[in-house]
């Protein structure tokens, strides 16, 4: 029985630091996946040319057929399998029968596996098929393992994931753009290479043909394992992951989108649940409240007890109607589409992770929110669905149900531009709107771009607001500060609210775990809420609060409170604008019986494992005596300019292997927040030793990036101290100082 209820580094270390979030399964035959790209690989490939990317928010890498390996002795890398295959793929160009193309992959199977030397990944073999995704991160809170952990919740991911946290895998195995798709063999022998998306039925055929050249050389065996999965232990909660929520200004209930849960929820605005619909497992199910279903729902728009929501994972848009209790689909035919023209019916136009929905107006002078803005951050546009006839800037009279691409080429870009449709946006997945004058447009969260940026509606056109740089293919330009325009970095935001009473835009900095403030018309942002700390803190002031990965936000009473989806602590939380205070919405079914998961306690913490590459630095003995104090000052020295990363967990811990009494009582770890103000470390010798000789370790982690940002790493050092414990009363000592020059 393999327990995945923690992350850990898998058996034998794969790659220096990376870890392994879930552990479900061995293999003969492996797929490892590689996603995301460190911050100096901004490359990606797609589905042949001009493809459509897939949308992949914060993913671990094994989301889809995405499976990678390692460079090995043959061609350096991948390049060594690049002629066979080459050859390969011509061959099978030309065949015609099933049988002809099997016979191929098994002949070049035959090629490859003799080989006098492999392209090997070591430590990879076992029995059977294992898919291994390998999360390389982009923002730096997508390296942090507890917020990896969410993700494979959210997406209810079975398979291991191996957190790459420094891109130490992908460099080492020289990986130059993702997805890249790898199968290895018994061996931990690479066979095969597919990069881009689109090979499905080439993965199929060499995969299914390796299984079978193996098991006729009897090196695969058919074993299965019990498999206990974290999410399993788990205790049951109202909300899981929710994404969005809005409010129904004529009656003040809310509109939740309770992600994991794969449902609807409508709630009074005490709490109380007055409709579920859909959930709890995914589906694609239009008809009454009681069969209907949905697939990781995100945004949501209401007005005259009618629910529009994107069905994100459906790639549909939804209509609930609450008076009928049916659900009924407007747009998307249910599978992922690449079309960027748009223009047919709403049930006939296939659309791509649609993520948010707003209501709207087209430009007749009859104010009657006839359309509806669709953030489609599958393709990189904003959509529009006529609820009614109408017309679009620039555009001629459009029929009622027709669904289009109104701003955004479709390209992944942070273009902004006079002309919608040569503008490129970066998975938009949050839509608010300001009809008034001056503003009359729409705000939009770009989240791959990190920015906010503005839809006209009289004529298009995409301006900037806050955040990103001025080169449009620069996707990288992230990060945790306040000022104004593009002087602002925010880190994926996902969601924006516009409050019409202040004139001010509310946006949730998703990966800062703060909600940030707006003023359009000077371009000011400054932090609202938010500490930056995940710890789920349930009431406080808006100085002290906490958020971990909000979603979506919307106002409400009147202006007077901003309520957030904070999705990665479970809650709908509640920020009143005038007392300065958060408070949590307790959600509780009709019975008045409190649905409320326990409360989650802080676990301890647990030391990460250091990477090979961590120097071991040993210090000069020390003499120390029973009740003493002793001090380590640390003393750090950084590439000139660089900062700690924010939301990285950069920490020192102390251990005594083989001593543990040492540390009895002690506070064995704590953060490091600042380079320029580093932390003095204490340490109380107890007054009964249980050896007179002893090595103390301190572990250092930290999280930093280079001066212009262009780089994020992880490094360590190990300290240690020899301790020589004797009863003689010993002075005063000054702090030991621990120096290393990074």
């Amino acid at each position: 029985m393999l327990s995945c209820a923690a992350p850990r580094a898998p058996a034998g270390g794969v790659g220096g630091d990376a870890s392994l979030i879930t552990c479900p399964g061995i293999a003969d035959i492996w797929t490892l996946a590689f996603d995301r790209v460190p911050k100096n690989q901004n490359k990606r490939c797609g589905r042949g040319a001009g493809a459509a990317s897939r949308r992949a928010r914060g993913r671990p890498a094994s989301l889809g057929p995405h499976m990678m390996a390692a460079a090995g002795a043959r061609g350096g890398g991948l390049s060594g399998l690049l002629p066979a295959q080459t050859s390969l793929e011509y061959a099978l160009l030309d065949a015609v029968a099933q049988q002809e193309k099997d016979d191929l992959v098994y002949q070049y199977l035959q090629k490859v596996d003799g080989w006098e030397q492999d392209l090997a990944v070591p430590e990879f073999a076992d029995d059977g098929l294992l898919i291994v995704g390998v999360h390389s991160a982009k923002f730096p809170n997508e390296k942090v393992l507890d917020n990896i952990t969410s993700a494979v919740l959210r997406y209810n991911i079975t398979h291991p994931v191996v957190n790459d946290a420094e891109a130490s895998l992908w460099q080492e195995l020289e990986v130059s753009c993702w997805p890249t798709l790898v199968i290895l063999g018994p061996r931990g022998n690479m066979l095969f290479s597919l990069i881009g998306e689109g090979h499905k039925d080439k993965l199929f055929l060499y995969t299914s043909i390796a299984l079978k050249y193996y098991k006729d050389r009897g090196q695969i065996r058919d074993n299965k394992i019990g498999i206990k999965l974290y999410k399993d232990s788990l205790p049951p909660s109202p909300l899981l992951f929710p994404g969005k929520v809005t409010v129904d200004q004529a009656t003040n209930r809310l509109v939740v989108a309770d992600t994991g849960h794969h449902r609807i929820l409508v709630i009074w605005k005490n709490g109380q649940i007055q409709y579920s619909i859909g959930g709890p497992n995914p589906g694609r199910r239009d008809g009454l409240f009681s069969e209907a279903s949905f697939n990781s729902p995100q945004g949501v728009a209401v007005m005259d007890n009618i629910i529009y929501v994107a069905d994100t994972e459906n790639h549909l848009i939804r209509k609930i109607d609450l008076e009928a209790e049916k659900v009924s689909t407007v747009a998307g035919v249910g599978v992922q589409g690449t079309d960027k023209e748009g223009g047919a019916k709403g049930e006939e136009q296939p659309i791509s992770s649609p993520w948010d929905v707003v209501f709207g107006t087209s430009g007749s002078e009859v104010q009657r929110n006839n359309i509806l803005w669709i953030a489609m951050a599958g393709i990189h546009q904003i959509w529009a669905l006529l609820l009614d006839s109408g017309k679009l800037p620039k555009k001629n009279e459009l029929k009622k149900g027709t669904c289009l691409p109104f701003a955004g080429s479709g390209n992944e870009e942070n273009r902004n531009n006079a002309y919608p449709h040569k503008a490129g946006f970066a998975q938009p997945s949050g839509l608010s709107l300001a009809s008034e004058d001056p503003w009359n447009c729409l705000f939009v969260a770009d989240s791959e771009s990190s920015t906010v940026r503005t839809v006209s509606l009289k004529d298009g056109a995409v301006k900037p607001l806050i955040g990103g740089e001025r080169d449009p293919m620069n996707l990288f330009a992230f990060g945790d500060v306040d000022g104004a325009g593009i002087d602002v970095k925010l880190q994926h935001p996902l969601g924006v609210a516009w409050d019409k009473k202040r004139n001010l835009l509310y946006v949730a900095d998703s990966y800062n775990h703060k909600i940030k403030v707006v003023d359009p018309k000077t371009k000011s942002c400054t932090t609202l809420a938010g500490t930056g700390n995940t710890n789920n803190v349930a009431s406080s002031s808006f100085t002290e609060s906490t958020f971990n990965e909000p979603g979506g936000l919307c106002v409400g009473e009147n202006g007077q409170l901003l309520y957030v989806a904070d999705t990665n602590n479970h809650q709908i939380k509640v920020m009143d604008l005038e007392t300065k205070t958060v408070s949590v919405l307790p959600v509780f079914k009709s019975e008045n019986a409190v649905v409320d998961g326990p409360l989650l306690l802080e676990k301890p913490k647990t030391a990460p494992r250091l990477p090979k590459s961590a120097p071991a630095v040993k210090l000069p003995p020390v003499s120390v005596c029973p009740g003493q104090t002793l001090q380590f000052r640390l003393r750090l020295e950084f590439p000139s300019g660089a900062k700690l990363t924010e939301g990285a967990p950069s920490c020192w811990f102390l251990s005594a292997d083989g001593n543990e009494w040492l540390l009895q009582g002690q506070a064995p770890s704590g953060d490091i927040e600042s380079i320029s103000d580093q932390p003095t470390i204490s340490l109380r010798i107890p007054d009964r030793c249980g050896s007179p000789d002893v090595v103390l370790s301190v572990s250092v982690f930290l999280y930093y990036c280079s001066a212009d940002s262009s780089a994020c790493m992880m490094k360590g050092v190990l300290f240690r101290q020899p301790l020589q414990v004797a009863d003689t009363q010993a002075g005063h000592r000054a702090p030991v100082e621990l120096r290393h020059v990074f």
